[in-house]
């Protein structure tokens, strides 16, 4: 690991740099996340909840299987697809997801979606990260979700070599009062899939293999029983925390669960160099037929797709 404080990708030499880069292959700027897929216990209950509470547009329909993505684009957001058998609310944790969070184009549009949640009466957490703010809810399988709006990266500050994140209370009348006297009409084009953020076993062996073999920077590794990762200076396109407890478990196949997340890469270069270096820290990797990505799974079994940008979300 080499400890840097300049030269970060996608960090202008005017700018504090900041993070850990990895030891070999290097995650590119041009990183992006692609679709995530989601296995749940009721799809038309799912599908209701996506789409009035989250704002979700349905793209396409297949047995079992529903597409959806934000209104004004065709891009492909999220996957339900049905098969779990439905659990009780109070089941522990398990290792897997802990969210998945939507990045908003703008604060009005965060301010918006707020303005939204109170009108349904839906009740959800709200925190300040310094580098963005959040919204957060679950799900009717409780599976976590998280809203957001990024600060602007002149504002993010940084201590030492790390990025300085935190929660603090999040500024609801000023969130809202962005958003002016517009109204929330559903998620709007520009949205993405901004980061991902799982319950792992141990974070050392998290960053065994996200960091040294995948090859993310670390960004935050100061944060209580969290670690965030990214590519391009990104605050975080990854974080990784242990908070579900020493006892916890992957969620099993019959779960509601997070089935399988995407890491969009600008080539095929990029694509076959981060293959080799799973391969070569001993982790397993299945090429897809066509050639244009492969998929991987974390120590806890989390399944991770990594292809060249724009390809179709298979199998």
């Amino acid at each position: 690991m080499t400890e840097i404080c300049k030269g970060l990708d996608g960090v202008s030499e005017d700018d504090v740099a900041y993070g850990i880069t990895p030891p070999g292959y290097r995650l590119p700027a041009g990183l992006r996340l692609g679709p995530v897929r989601l296995q749940v216990s009721d799809l038309a209950r799912s599908t209701e909840y996506y789409e009035e509470v989250l704002g979700f547009r349905v793209i396409d329909r297949d047995e079992g299987v529903v597409a959806l993505g934000p209104h004004g684009a065709d891009e492909v957001l999220l996957e339900l697809r049905g098969g779990a058998i439905a659990t009780p609310p109070a089941r522990p944790p398990r290792l897997g997801l802990y969210h998945v969070a939507y990045l908003l184009p703008s604060r009005a549009d965060l301010g918006r979606f707020l303005r939204h949640l109170g009108e349904l009466g839906v009740r959800a957490g709200a925190s300040d990260h310094y580098v963005s703010e959040a919204i957060y809810l679950n799900d009717p399988d409780g599976l976590g979700i998280e809203v957001y709006a990024d600060r602007p990266r002149s504002a993010w500050r940084t201590k030492g070599c790390e990025l300085e994140m935190a929660t603090v209370p999040l500024d609801v009348p000023a969130v809202l009062a962005a958003a002016g006297e517009s109204k929330w009409g559903g998620l709007p084009a520009g949205t993405t899939v901004g980061h991902i953020h799982l319950h792992v076993g141990n974070l050392e062996t998290a960053a065994d293999f996200y960091h040294r073999a995948l090859g993310f920077d670390k960004v935050v590794w100061s944060y209580p029983g969290a670690l965030f990762l990214s590519a391009g200076g990104y605050h975080h396109h990854l974080g990784m925390n242990i908070w579900a407890g020493n006892r916890a478990e992957p969620a099993r196949e019959d779960e509601p669960r997070l089935s399988e997340w995407t890491i969009e890469l600008p080539d095929p270069e990029n694509v076959s160099a981060a293959a080799r270096s799973l391969e070569e820290a001993g982790y397993p990797v299945e090429r897809t037929p066509e050639g244009a990505g492969f998929v991987t799974r974390d120590p806890w079994g989390t399944a991770l797709r990594v292809r060249v940008a724009g390809k179709v979300l298979q199998g």
